[in-house]
């Protein structure tokens, strides 16, 4: 069993597309805790049951700094002695031992049983890294020279108990990574660029094949998607929000088992992620029959209105908070003309507004997580200001409650919103989900034009 194999090694690799950029990366990184040492893990494949795991996804501070999506896998930028930087290690796993009879009997590792993957010498070329076995990783660390230490904590429980760190100072790495990303570089709008794109194929694909899901569930259209996702990336950046009826109230609907009816609206909030696992995040919401009732109408250009209101206000050096203030102002307003709130639009909007209609903020940081960049300072993200190349969504909507007395029953069990992911230029915006019709009079129309009805 150990003899009569085949050397493979791959030769002449060429690196990642996104190598230099992590490299830049890490640069910006290294040159915020100069002297210090910085333990970045991939984390670990989680049990599901028995042997069975789920799929790994790494973790996003460590894609984004070395472009890699290896298990067990961890980056060390070790200070150097001269202080003028940091040396980058990534320690990731080598080729399974044959000797050993990992290759055939590891069932969660063994080459054999999941696939080949990469040697330390091709992960060098591919990566532009020196790589190094990870199974020596806790014992180098524990001989490297003392250095203050910190690591991302979350993602492996093994290496955060082989290091001394503290948990304020590990948490202040964490929020630097997440403010790293705030700002996006070329290649990362390219990669959201084709996020988006391929989302917009997924929501087109919905369309042409509603009459299939009228005819079975919410999950038909759940599938439908992930079809785009899988044949187009690496999956769905988030599980699927395929809400038909009154799931549409519901802010995170994916039980996606529920009845597709004409009649009602469908409100479908989905992304493509992409095999770099850059996620978009894109939200419509559709007559199932094709045509918008009255009342669905006079909901949805609303909430139009709103968000047409929220995109005018991204733009570089405004207040990260505008385009929220400007779309839940506008919401307001329709509410108290229709009666539906009482007093000025001013004082209602955030708290009465917010609590029973909308729920959540209007938008959020997009990019390696669909909420990207959550543990960024407030000062830096929701009280920050907007700069060329964060990508951010904007997505009001209106939800009102099956069970809400307060108000007149046709609205009860209505939901509408509409998202879109938009990227911050030098000189304004530019919707990068453009592709996807906004308008109601829009929307009929594209439908008729992909079902024929």
């Amino acid at each position: 069993m150990t003899t009569g194999w085949a050397d493979t090694e791959l030769q002449d690799l060429r690196p990642v597309e996104q190598a230099p950029y992590a490299a830049e990366r890490r640069a910006a990184l290294s040159a915020r805790f100069p002297g210090e040492r910085l333990i970045v893990p991939a984390g670990n494949l989680k049990v599901r049951a028995n042997d069975t795991h789920y799929p790994f996804r790494p973790s996003t501070e460590y894609v984004h700094l070395t472009g890699d999506q290896t298990e067990d896998a961890l980056l060390v930028l070790e200070p150097r002695a001269d202080a003028t930087g940091h040396d980058a290690t990534a320690y990731l796993l080598p080729r399974s031992d044959r000797e050993s009879g990992e290759f055939w009997q590891g069932a969660a590792q063994g080459e054999l049983w999941v696939g080949r993957r990469h040697s330390l010498a091709e992960a060098e070329q591919l990566l532009g890294l020196p790589c190094r076995d990870v199974r020596k990783a806790a014992d180098e660390l524990r001989a490297a020279p003392a250095a203050p230490t910190r690591i991302v904590r979350g993602y492996d429980a093994g290496l955060e108990a082989a290091v001394a760190t503290d948990e304020e100072r590990d948490t202040e790495l964490k929020s630097v990574l997440s403010e790293l990303r705030l700002v996006k570089d070329e290649w990362e709008i390219g990669e959201m660029r084709k996020a988006v794109d391929s989302t917009v194929r997924g929501f087109v694909d919905v369309v042409r094949e509603l009459a299939t899901a009228v005819a079975t569930s919410e999950r038909w259209i759940e599938g439908t998607f992930f079809r785009r996702a899988r044949l187009e990336g690496n999956d769905v950046g988030y599980g699927s929000i395929c809400a038909a009826g009154e799931h549409a109230t519901i802010m995170h609907w994916q039980r996606n088992d529920g009845q597709v009816r004409p009649g009602d609206l469908l409100l479908l909030d989905a992304g493509v992620e992409t095999n770099s696992l850059y996620t978009a995040d894109v939200t419509r919401t559709l007559p199932i029959s094709g045509t918008f009732s009255p009342l669905q109408r006079r909901i949805y250009d609303a909430v139009y209105e709103a968000q047409e209101a929220g995109i005018r206000a991204v733009k570089p050096g405004a207040a990260y908070r505008d385009f929220h203030v400007a779309a839940q102002r506008y919401l307001a307003e329709k509410l108290v003309e229709w009666g539906l709130l009482e007093g000025d639009p001013d004082d209602v909007y955030e708290l009465a507004l917010q609590r029973r209609f909308t729920m959540a903020g209007t938008g959020h940081m997009l990019g390696l997580d669909v909420h990207d960049c959550a543990r960024s300072r407030t000062e830096a993200y929701v009280d920050g200001t907007l700069e060329p190349g964060m990508i951010l969504t904007v997505e009001p909507g209106l939800y009102f409650q099956p069970d809400d007395l307060t108000v007149p029953a046709e609205y009860r069990g209505i939901g509408v919103r509409i998202e879109d992911d938009i990227l911050v230029t030098a000189d304004g915006h530019e919707n990068l989900s453009a592709g996807l019709p906004r308008t109601s009079d829009e929307v009929e129309a594209w439908m008729r034009g992909l079902t024929g009805a």
